[in-house]
C-alpha cells in the first residue's frame, strides 16, 4: 500500500527537489563519482532525475510507514542474507548492520526488527519536533533509538552486550570526527564508529543496503560479515576495518546509484565552486 500511494504523489515532490539547486548540485557530483567521467552530461541528467524520483518515493513512504501493519511490512520486502544476522547473534555479541542511505532504509529496519531485537542510531534533526516524530515512528515500528553524540558509544556497547542488532547509517561523516579512507576514488573521511564498536565488542559488521525493487517492492541485502580483529594499535585497526567496510559500501551503492540519497558534502571536492 505504501509503495502504491508513494508512486501516486512522488512526481510532485520530485519536482520540488529538482528545483533545489543545492540538492541537484550535490546529486550531480555524487553521481559523477559513481558513474565516472566518461558518462555524458545528458546521461547524468537522466540519472539525476531518477535520483530525485527515488528520494521523493522514500519520503512519501516514510510518512505512510506508521499506518502499515506488521504483516504489510513483512509482505512489502524481500531480504537476502538475513541468516547473517541470526548467525552473528548466535555468538552472543550482537551484530552491526552498516548501511548507506539507499532505498527505504527505515522500512528495511522495520522488517529486521520483526525478526531480531534492533537498535537504530539516529541523527538529531532540526526542528526538534521533526526529530521527535522520527523517533516515535521508529519506536512504533519496533526498534529502540540512540542519538548520535558523545555518550552514544557507551550506550551502544551495552546494546551489543545485550545481543541486539545495531543499525548504523555510515556513508557520511556527520560529526567531522571520521577516519580517512578512499571512497569511489577520492580520499575523504567516513565514520569510524562501526569499526570501533566491532573491535571493542567482538560483534561482526554486516555491510547491508535497502533498495526499491520493481519486481518485489523493496529488497534488503545483508552481506557476509566483516570480522574485526585487533592486530595492533586500535587507531590503525579502526582505519583498516573502516576501509574494508567502505569498499563493501561502494559495491552496495553501485547496485543502484540513483537510489543513494546523499545530498550532503561527502568529499573535499564537494566544497569546490
Amino acid at each position: 500500500m505504501a509503495s502504491r500511494v508513494g508512486r501516486t504523489f512522488q512526481p510532485a515532490l520530485a519536482r520540488v527537489y529538482r528545483g533545489r539547486e543545492d540538492m541537484t548540485t550535490m546529486g550531480r557530483r555524487h553521481l559523477r563519482h559513481i558513474y565516472g567521467p566518461a558518462t555524458s552530461d545528458a546521461d547524468l541528467e537522466r540519472h539525476l532525475a531518477r535520483l530525485m524520483d527515488s528520494y521523493a518515493r522514500y519520503y512519501m513512504e516514510l510518512f505512510l510507514l506508521p499506518s502499515m501493519s506488521p504483516s504489510e511490512i513483512e509482505a512489502s520486502t524481500v531480504f537476502e542474507g538475513i541468516e547473517n544476522v541470526h548467525e552473528g547473534r548466535a555468538k552472543g555479541n550482537g551484530v552491526i548492520i552498516a548501511m548507506p542511505h539507499t532505498g527505504n532504509w527505515d522500512l528495511a529496519g522495520a522488517w529486521v526488527a520483526q525478526v531480531a531485537p534492533c537498535t537504530a542510531v539516529v541523527e538529531r534533526l532540526e526542528p526538534p519536533e521533526l526529530y521527535e516524530w522520527f523517533n516515535s515512528v521508529r519506536h512504533r515500528l519496533g526498534f529502540d533509538t540512540v542519538a548520535l553524540g558523545p555518550k552514544a558509544g557507551a550506550t551502544l556497547m551495552r546494546h551489543l552486550a545485550a545481543n541486539r542488532a545495531l543499525g548504523l547509517l555510515c556513508d557520511r561523516d556527520i560529526g567531522g570526527t571520521g577516519v580517512e579512507v578512499e571512497f569511489f576514488g577520492e580520499r575523504t573521511k567516513l565514520p569510524g564508529g562501526p569499526a570501533t564498536l566491532a573491535l571493542r565488542s567482538g560483534a561482526p559488521i554486516l555491510p547491508s543496503a535497502a533498495y526499491f525493487d520493481e519486481d518485489v517492492g523493496h529488497r534488503g541485502v545483508i552481506g557476509p560479515p566483516i570480522v574485526a580483529e585487533r592486530t595492533g594499535r586500535l587507531r590503525d585497526d579502526v582505519v583498516r576495518v573502516t576501509q574494508e567496510l567502505t569498499y563493501r559500501l561502494e559495491d552496495l551503492i553501485r547496485r543502484a546509484p540513483t537510489q543513494w540519497h546523499n545530498f550532503q558534502p561527502t568529499w573535499p571536492s564537494d566544497s569546490a565552486p
